[in-house]
Parts: C-alpha cells; structure tokens; sequence
C-alpha cells in the first residue's frame, strides 16, 4: 500500500523542520510496499553532530506542535549524534551525519521505491520574491 495521508503530511512536515535547520539532501521515501511497519522514510544529512541534534529537536518540536500532537515512540542514537533515528510509526525519519549518510546509503539501499516531492518552502519563497 503506498504512502497514506497522513504519513505524507507527517513527512513534509519532518521534511520542512530539518530544511529550517539546514539539513542537506532531504529526501522522502514511500516504503509502504515494501514494509509494514512504516510508511515512509524521511532520510537528511548534517555536516556535524551538533546540526544533527538540532535538526532531530527541530522536527520533534514540529510534529508536536501538530494538532494531534505526534511523539516518537522510539529515538536511537542521539547520544553519538552521528545518525539518530525517530519512529513516528507511520514515518521514521534518519537524521544522518554526511559521513554515515555515505557509508550506509540507504537511498540507494531503497532506491527501487517510490519518492515523495518535497520542495523546501524558503526556495519556492525566494524564487516568487
């Protein structure tokens, strides 16, 4: 089953978070064909483990602020802040350092699924301004 509503509103919205912090390389993956347990992936890098926890915070505080307010039920890897993972369930989003972005590739580990448009809204805003 392709991505569902709302998990794409939740990864748009994760997606806009890390954009606002200067994540590189968003990109959005449905992945609902081929797992069950979420639907789509929500994959961005940082050039250090300080961008990467504040990119991690910012989508947090972003999916909170929802009206439904959505927690993660589970966050790996903050401590290192070299790859830190959050399970939304309906979205998992992997916040990577560039280095281990590289090395673990998970675009190209997913590369036969489909990709969800997102176009970071300061761009669209600089290109009508």
């Amino acid at each position: 089953m392709p991505v569902t509503e709302r998990a794409r509103e939740l990864a748009l919205t994760a997606a806009q978070a890390a954009a606002d912090k200067k994540a590189q390389d968003i990109v959005i993956i449905d992945v609902g064909e081929q797992l069950y347990i979420t639907d789509a992936f929500v994959i961005a890098s940082a050039s250090n483990e300080r961008q990467v926890i504040a990119i991690v915070d910012a989508i947090e505080e972003a999916l909170l602020n929802l009206p439904e307010k959505v927690k993660p039920v589970r966050r790996e890897g903050e401590r290192q802040g070299r790859w830190v993972l959050l399970d939304f369930i309906d979205i998992v989003v992997h916040v990577q350092h560039t280095e281990e972005r590289e090395f673990y590739a998970l675009d190209r580990l997913w590369k036969d699924c489909p990709t969800v448009e997102f176009v970071d809204r300061d761009m669209v805003d600089a290109e009508t301004a």
